[in-house]
Parts: C-alpha cells; sequence; structure tokens
C-alpha cells in the first residue's frame, strides 16, 4: 500500500498545485489589465510592480482559493482513477476503503497546514508590502469620513471627537472623560487637537479642565498645551483590510484592544480571526467529500462528477456568506458563524462516506 500511498499523494499534490498555478496566471492578467492605467499614470517602477506587488499577491490568491481548488483536485484526479478502474482493483485486493482514505487525509492534512502557515503568518507580511505599494501606485490615500467618534481609550477613559482629518492629523470639538467607580473625576474639552508627529505628543487648542473630588470642582483653562494619550492617528484611519497585514498572535490582541474601545467593527475583527482556522480545516472535510462522490465509477464520468463537486462547492461559500453576514449584521455569534458550514459539510461528508461504494 505504500507505493499507491506515494502514488495518490503525487497525484492529489500535483492535481492542486498545477490547477492553481493555472489560476493565479489567469488572475495575474486579468489583474494587469485593470490595472496597468494606474502603473502608467503613477509611473511605477517594473521591478516594484514585478517584486513588490505581485510576488505578494500570489500567496494571498493561491490560499484564497486554496479549498476550492483541494475539492476540484480530489474528484479530477479521483474520477479519472475510478473510470481506469484503479479504485476497483485496489479495493478487491482486500485494502479497506478507510485505508484508502488515508494518503487523501494525508495530503488535506499538508495542504490544511500550508493554507494555516498562508494565512496566519506569511499573507500578513506579503500583505503588508502589496498594500503599500497599492497606496503609492494604486489607490488614493484613506480619507476618514467619520463623525462624532466615541472611543476608550484605556479602562475608564473615553473620548470623544465630532470629526477627525486624517490628513492634516487635526482633530475638531475634543473631550476626554475619566471615571473612578462610574463617577466623572475629569474632564477636559477643547476646540482643536492636532498630532505633532516629531515628540508624539498631542496639541490641545483653546482648553478647559474640569476635576471633581465629590462636591468640590477646579476649572483650569488655557490656549494650548502638549500632552501624551493612548492615541495614535492610525486608529482613525484604520480600514477592514489593515487586519490582513496582521499575524495570528497580533490579531487577537487588536481585536482585545477594540473591544475595549467598544468598537463597532469588531465583529468584523472576529470573523477574520475564526477564518484563519476555519478554511484550513475546511481543505480536510471537502476532501473527504470530493473522495466519496468520484470514487464510485459512473457513466457520466469525471464531467459528472466535476458538475456535482463544484455544485457543492458553491453551496459551501454560499452557507459561509450568509453565515457571516447574519454574525456581523445580527446576533450570530462570530465563531459559530464561520464554523457553521463546516459543521453542515462535515455531516454530509460522513453521511456519504457511509454510502460510498466498498
Amino acid at each position: 500500500m505504500k507505493k499507491i500511498d506515494i502514488y495518490i499523494i503525487k497525484k492529489f499534490l500535483g492535481t492542486f498545485f498545477f490547477a492553481i498555478s493555472l489560476l493565479i496566471v489567469i488572475v495575474v492578467v486579468f489583474d494587469i489589465s485593470e490595472k496597468i492605467d494606474d502603473f502608467i499614470e503613477k509611473e511605477a517602477p517594473l521591478k516594484k510592480i514585478l517584486f513588490s506587488y505581485y510576488l505578494n499577491f500570489i500567496p494571498y490568491f493561491v490560499n484564497l482559493f486554496s479549498y476550492l481548488f483541494t475539492f476540484i483536485a480530489v474528484i479530477f484526479f479521483t474520477s479519472k482513477m475510478a473510470s481506469d478502474s484503479e479504485i476497483i482493483a485496489i479495493l478487491s485486493s482486500g485494502i479497506s476503503f478507510k485505508r484508502f482514505l488515508v494518503p487523501y487525509i494525508i495530503s488535506a492534512i499538508i495542504l490544511g497546514f500550508m493554507s494555516f502557515y498562508l494565512a496566519n503568518f506569511l499573507i500578513p507580511r506579503t500583505n503588508q508590502k502589496m498594500m503599500t505599494f497599492e497606496k503609492i501606485y494604486v489607490k488614493n490615500p484613506h480619507r476618514n469620513r467619520d463623525i462624532n467618534i466615541h472611543m476608550q481609550i484605556s479602562q475608564g477613559t473615553f473620548i470623544y471627537l465630532e470629526s477627525y482629518n486624517n490628513v492634516t492629523d487635526v482633530g475638531n470639538k475634543f473631550s476626554l472623560e475619566n471615571f473612578e467607580n462610574n463617577k466623572l473625576v475629569y474632564k477636559l474639552s477643547s476646540e482643536r487637537i492636532i498630532w505633532d508627529s516629531i515628540t508624539g505628543k498631542w496639541k490641545i487648542k483653546n482648553y478647559t479642565i474640569r476635576t471633581l473630588d465629590g462636591f468640590d470642582e477646579k476649572i483650569i483653562k488655557g490656549k494650548e498645551m502638549d500632552t501624551l494619550l493612548n492615541l495614535h492617528p492610525r486608529e482613525f484611519t484604520l480600514i477592514i483590510d489593515d487586519i490582513k497585514t496582521m499575524n495570528f498572535s497580533e490579531l487577537r490582541a487588536f481585536i482585545e484592544k477594540e473591544r475595549l474601545k467598544g468598537t463597532k467593527n469588531i465583529k468584523d475583527y472576529e470573523v477574520e480571526k475564526h477564518k484563519r482556522i476555519a478554511f484550513p480545516f475546511a481543505t480536510i472535510v471537502l476532501t473527504l467529500i470530493g473522495v466519496s462522490i468520484s470514487s464510485r465509477k459512473s457513466r457520466g464520468g469525471i464531467g459528472m462528477h466535476l458538475g456535482l463537486g463544484i455544485g457543492i462547492t458553491f453551496s459551501f461559500i454560499f452557507f459561509l456568506q450568509v453565515s457571516t453576514v447574519f454574525a456581523t449584521r445580527g446576533s450570530l455569534s462570530p465563531g459559530l458563524s464561520v464554523w457553521i458550514p463546516n459543521i453542515i459539510f462535515g455531516i454530509l461528508a460522513l453521511f456519504l462516506l457511509r454510502i460510498a461504494p466498498k
């Protein structure tokens, strides 16, 4: 069986990497045609296009389509084995169907670990380089359009800004409140705050400070002062794509920090965290489904198996999109929303394995 194990693993991984390579070539061609005007207009150097952008572009799309092409690869070469009666020969030689699944599971685990490594360690670094390139040569700088910004910057300390201009790093109508035992003990109000990138401090303009101690109140007014705050300008310009530049530990720490602030997009961040674990596991689930479907010799051959497999794959994607919408826009737990497709299709995989030809 060792020779057959090696044969199946080579077929599995070879088909997967060949298929994903063809897709990457097609995606790169379409991306070049879409962005060529931006590259020419902003005079992007060829070296940076190739090595700063497209070299870092490949790992992201390999991981994005990995579970889809794992499924297609399994169905394609397993259907070919079934049509050539190779599977019948293997099973009739006394090898059990469970033993026959071993090389598939080994291959799926290899691809699952690859996906986990890419999503949590390599892609955050490559995304950072790719997004830096895009900000210079493709996209216009992000502008903060939020108004009436409320944020908790530390335990018991809250800030408010009527608006913030991330181009000039100026905030209007600023206030900072400090609570102890649910009682207001300190409040700073000002017309404007300005970020000083050299000192790393905020300049507070036309300020009023109220200090409360029971029934005693002290008021101090001034025109300008410099102060350190647990606040950085990048926190006003953070967009959902920025979390794709964080590795797994950085993402978890970031989520805890944003939860303290009461950020409204916290569920989006938690969905991204759970996806990085659930997607590699989906590789194993879809592999088992693919083997179960395509190991049976049928008159429709590879075409029928591929059609059925693609239908199941798009059903998986549909379930994932619907469940994540319920998490980000509803009350469904982000973790459960990401794992629901794996649970449903895991049950389907067990059922198909049970009725597969043995």
